[in-house]
């Protein structure tokens, strides 16, 4: 396939057919919307590089879902929903002409998935890797949106769905670990937004992991200003991932790219949330609890303190 004659042809070929009626046809520098009447906006980014975030193998309509999927993400971990993004791309000289080929058709079939329109963005070249970056836009009840700071001493501490699958499709990729099924890779390249909990009056705090649950527990901990301490044998894992073996806990723990919610929430609650993870076909478990003083404890099937290598993926 050709190469575009320009950044007007490229945008046309790959991206007209994705915008949202805000979007003015991609024409204008803007969007121009109104969010739904009564709601208040939530916005979030994120930026995914390759060689870091994705491989540089992985199949371009993956990695868009992915970028998609991983601010959609940060939206259901505030209790908000999603309404449109804004997506930049910085582009190398060496990429296939018809990568983005590929990649836009990830994004169509993830926006009728998840009903979000793209709304703008940029494109511009780099002598770097390829750079993906997308703000995603969405609403939530005026001063309902959950945050990582309203977590207290004597909240229980839940997971959505399972932890470390991300991270062992990753070693999985990488030659590490046998992945027969699949299922992994799959859990790696096509995380699951939890959107669709209603959180709201539930949960105290939330936040979702991406760097590591141990990592993320923290930044709810400091935020909060509360410690919490969790059962490893409590944290949920599946089939796959304990068909991996008890040497790969450490990095279930502490891997990071699952997407799942990590909630504190008060005991009156419990049976609420519940109910409401039931109604929405989305696995929540009770992993431990919130307690005064900071940091988070891990303790192994003895009750013993387990040591931490290194609790989660560092941007820096």
């Amino acid at each position: 396939m050709s190469r575009p004659a320009d950044e007007f042809d490229f945008i046309a070929r790959h991206f007209r057919a994705l915008a949202g009626p805000g979007a003015l046809g991609l024409a204008d520098d803007a969007a121009v919307f109104d969010p739904p009447p009564g709601r208040s906006v939530v916005v979030c980014a994120d930026a995914l590089v390759s060689g870091v975030h994705f491989l540089p193998g992985d199949p371009a309509d993956t990695v868009a879902a992915k970028l998609l999927r991983v601010n959609l993400s940060d939206l259901a971990a505030m209790g908000a929903d999603p309404f449109g993004y804004l997506l930049t791309v910085s582009v190398p000289p060496d990429l296939p002409p018809d990568w983005f080929t590929g990649f836009s058709a990830g994004l169509a079939a993830d926006q009728d998935c998840y009903d979000v329109r793209l709304l703008g963005g940029d494109t511009t070249a780099t002598a770097g890797p390829l750079v993906l970056s997308l703000t995603m836009l969405g609403h939530v009840a005026p001063g309902r949106a959950l945050r990582r700071n309203g977590a207290h001493a004597g909240d229980s501490v839940w997971v959505t769905g399972t932890i470390g699958d991300g991270t062992l499709g990753l070693a999985c990729l990488q030659g590490e670990l046998d992945d027969s099924s699949g299922y992994l890779v799959d859990r790696y390249r096509l995380p699951q937004p939890r959107l669709g909990l209603p959180l709201a009056g539930i949960a105290e705090a939330a936040i979702d992991v991406s760097d590591g649950l141990v990592q993320d527990l923290g930044h709810l901990c400091r935020e909060s200003g509360v410690a919490a301490r969790i059962e490893a044998a409590a944290v949920p894992a599946s089939a796959a991932a304990r068909a991996a073996g008890p040497s790969w806990l450490q990095r279930r723990l502490t891997g990071g790219d699952d997407y799942e919610l990590l909630l504190s929430v008060p005991a009156g609650r419990e049976a609420a949330l519940r109910r409401a993870a039931a109604d929405a076909g989305i696995a929540v478990t009770r992993i431990g609890g919130m307690e005064a003083g900071e940091g988070v404890t891990v303790l192994d099937e003895a009750g013993q303190a387990m040591a931490i290598r290194r609790p989660g993926w560092s941007h820096f």
